[in-house]
């Protein structure tokens, strides 16, 4: 094995994460976020045992200033050490206020690497089998992929590709008539379509100013468009602005300011294509759709999974377990999943919800078990179960006396943006659902590492509760709330939609919340895709398939009808205009590149081409495949051991799999595929085709 970095678990994703979440503007003003921001460890102590034939000359490589002992005596400072033969014991504390403290050691068998384990002086020492010793906790260090002494995580970047503008020349020079009725002359870029990155201004002289818009009309309004730069330089060069979301971009020059070209610097985070999902069908929109969704997820898939490109650029944990679930049918990036999760979650003490917001909680709790039911990663939980207990132990202290979660009057009951009169406050049914579902995760997890709990038994009481509170049988739907004291009997598709997803509703209520609540057009209707993931992914469970394609087509087709190049924070097809662009009071406040609106590429690969683990990690997984009212459809998706790929049309199945074969060779593994079509149940065999005629 070779050196690499190592540090705190958790800090490095803690300070990326604060960078992040702190590169927010709104019209040149920054714009941090109004959630608690913890800080990493400044001081850190890593250790290691070894035993030695020769002695061995080491070099050591450190983000922040250290100490260095061998079996416990402190060598004087320097860049490289002898170790005798022998057994030995290696203690290395590491000071860093600014970056999280790191360390990275170098030689023929000593090296840096995960085995490692270190601590933050609490004094409580645990080893990686979880035995206590001595007086401080120790856990295995955190690594990534920085094996170079030159590389350290400080330095971590996202990759950029030089582009230029499509619209440049059309466009260029023309006057424009703004909205206050001042003119002025300027330049409007068209970058053909949203994008993010660096705007960078070639051999610029002077000042300029600089409008940012994800449409035409927000980067001609100087007033109101949501972001802008001011660049200045006294001698002809390059000048980079600030990473911004945008299509258009109109510069305005100053007397006497000159430039030559404009370009921009597209950041991204690189992705595999080899091991991508994919999707194609005879429907050419439903092509397109697929397309500008898997273009809106690599958009705001950048050091963590983002919530829109523009606006917030946050970590939301209610947009994250979205982006995980779509990223697992499009790039299986789990890296970016596990810094996510790392980074919403924070450190001990709790002393607020995720994000603030109650519901965004009992997300964070279900997205660490998708995470291991799609990678089969047990290491990742183990990392995770003492601040799940930590954020549950918190959770459980809000309850009130039924063991139902309350909101108080410092957190944010969000569940949507809704278009209708809904109220938030008091018990609401749809927190219940979720908080039953966190206690349930709770369960899993702690059977998974051979823990003692009462979660599963909590669990139980609570979902009787929901049932007995909040079931209607006249109504045949989960009614809204509990507000003082009395049943708000509102109907509306939060709680009914989750019941079916978290398997709260029988199988007979389940077909009476369809009629009753899913299709029936008296109940609002949902207006964000945020909430349409869960609508639709809820109707291709009682296998409504068609009735969803058609939604789609609808809903996310009727976004391209008016011209949208990725997808929106919210659509609501009886706008017009440029209605389409407002939202939060602000003409131009929508993010018109929002993760939660890229879900058809996880329902088209989940409930379509029909691919899911039926044990972690793929151990075992089915094929399920559903046309639709399609009349052919092709696809592939990412496992951890390879790729599935599915064909269907009228006449036949084919599914080809590497994800039931020993990965880099040709032979058998353990994992087992079954491609389920209709009462037939055929091994998936791999390497091999595998064909079912319809």
């Amino acid at each position: 094995m070779k050196a690499t970095w190592i540090w705190y678990p958790g800090d490095f994703e803690i300070w990326l994460g604060n960078i992040f979440n702190n590169r927010r503007t709104e019209r040149g003003a920054m714009f941090p976020p109004f959630w608690k921001q913890d800080s990493h460890y400044v001081t850190v102590e890593f250790s290691k045992a070894f035993t030695i034939d020769k002695p061995e000359t080491i070099t050591i490589a450190c983000e922040g200033q250290f100490n260095f002992a061998i079996d416990g005596k402190l060598q004087f400072p320097a860049n490289s050490y002898t170790i005798p033969a022998g057994e030995h014991k290696l203690n290395l504390k590491v000071w860093n206020q600014a970056t999280p403290p790191a360390l990275f050691i170098e030689g023929d068998t000593i090296h840096t690497d995960s085995t490692w384990l270190v601590t933050y002086e609490d004094k409580l020492w645990i080893d990686e089998n979880g035995v206590a010793h001595g007086s401080g906790i120790y856990v295995p260090a955190a690594s990534w992929h920085f094996d170079s002494p030159d590389t350290p995580p400080s330095q971590f970047r996202l990759e950029r590709s030089e582009q230029r503008p499509l619209g440049c020349d059309s466009i260029a020079m023309q006057r424009h008539t703004l909205t206050n009725g001042q003119r002025t002359d300027g330049t409007l870029y068209d970058f053909g379509r949203e994008t993010f990155g660096y705007l960078k201004v070639k051999d610029l002289k002077g000042t300029l100013r600089v409008y940012y818009g994800e449409s035409r009309e927000e980067a001609l309004d100087r007033e109101h468009c949501e972001t802008l730069d001011v660049l200045s330089c006294p001698a002809c060069c390059d000048c980079i602005a600030t990473s911004k979301a945008f299509r258009y971009v109109y510069i305005e020059k100053e007397a006497g300011s000159t430039y030559t070209d404009v370009l921009m610097d597209y950041e991204y985070s690189p992705h595999d294509l080899s091991h991508s999902g994919s999707f194609r069908c005879s429907d050419d929109e439903l092509n397109r759709i697929w397309e500008v969704g898997a273009y809106t997820m690599d958009l705001t898939t950048r050091e963590f999974f983002m919530d829109g490109i523009k606006r917030d650029r946050w970590t939301w944990s209610g947009d994250a377990i979205q982006s995980y679930l779509m990223n697992y049918y499009l790039r299986f990036d789990t890296e970016c999943v596990k810094r996510t999760i790392r980074q919403l979650r924070g450190k001990d003490p709790v002393t607020a919800h995720v994000n603030t917001i109650m519901d965004y909680t009992f997300y964070w709790f279900k997205s660490v078990l998708d995470y291991y039911q799609y990678t089969g990663d047990k290491d990742f939980v183990r990392e995770m179960w003492p601040r799940m207990v930590t954020l549950m132990d918190y959770c459980l202290s809000r309850t009130n006396s039924k063991g139902m979660a309350e909101g108080q009057p410092d957190d944010w009951i969000f569940v949507d943006w809704v278009d209708f009169p809904m109220h938030k406050r008091g018990t609401l049914c749809f927190e219940q659902i979720l908080f039953c579902k966190a206690l349930e995760t709770m369960a899993v997890c702690g059977q998974l590492l051979g823990k003692k709990t009462d979660y599963r038994a909590k669990a139980d009481a609570l979902r009787a509760t929901i049932r007995q509170t909040f079931w209607s049988h006249d109504l045949q739907a989960y009614l809204h709330a509990i507000e003082d004291g009395q049943l708000n009997r509102q109907i509306t598709k939060f709680p009914n939609m989750f019941a079916i997803l978290y398997g709260l509703a029988y199988e007979e209520e389940r077909k009476e919340i369809m009629q009753s609540v899913m299709l029936n057009p008296a109940v609002d209707p949902i207006t964000t895709p945020y909430m349409r993931f869960y609508e639709l992914e809820a109707l291709c469970m009682m296998g409504y398939h068609q009735e969803v394609l058609r939604e789609m087509r609808a809903y996310w087709g009727g976004m391209l009808r008016e011209g949208a190049t990725s997808f929106w924070e919210k659509y609501v097809p009886t706008e017009t205009g440029t209605q389409h662009l407002a939202m939060y009071g602000r003409p131009y406040g929508k993010s018109l590149c929002h993760a939660w609106g890229a879900s058809p590429v996880y329902l088209l690969g989940k409930y379509y081409l029909g691919v899911q683990p039926t044990k972690p990690g793929y151990e075992e997984f089915e094929v399920r495949p559903v046309l639709g009212d399609l009349e052919w459809m092709e696809g592939d998706v990412p496992t951890p051991q390879g790729m599935i790929h599915v064909y269907m049309d009228r006449q036949q199945v084919r599914v080809s799999s590497t994800a039931n074969a020993t990965p880099h060779s040709d032979q058998r593994s353990e994992n087992q595929g079954w491609l389920i079509v209709g009462n037939q149940r055929v091994k998936i065999e791999a390497y091999q085709e595998t064909i079912v005629k319809l």
